[in-house]
């Protein structure tokens, strides 16, 4: 038989002082980080398209890798609150 009673926990944005920053920061973040990667898709895109134009094939395939890698960037940023709430409930069931 234990002796301390089971330890729960339930997230609440509300329960602490200056959580409505908090909030506030992690939404100027993410609009931040989304400008940055819609930013480096356009000039990827842009190197792609010249480089290639001009039989540069080098920068044809960095400016292919910088607009693939601010689309998965965006991707991430996107899906990063539903996975982050995905594994919290994941492990609210673990025993």
């Amino acid at each position: 038989m234990p002796l301390v009673p089971g330890v729960t926990a339930t997230p609440d944005l509300t329960a602490l002082p200056g959580s409505n920053v908090l909030q506030q920061l992690v939404n100027g973040a993410e609009a931040w980080a989304l400008a940055i990667a819609l930013l480096g898709a356009f000039i990827g895109a842009a190197l792609w398209a010249v480089a290639s134009h001009t039989h540069n094939h080098q920068y044809a395939a960095r400016g292919r890798m910088a607009a693939l890698i601010s689309a998965a960037s965006a991707l991430m940023v996107g899906a990063a609150p539903g996975l982050v709430n995905f594994f919290q409930h994941l492990g609210t069931t673990a025993k």
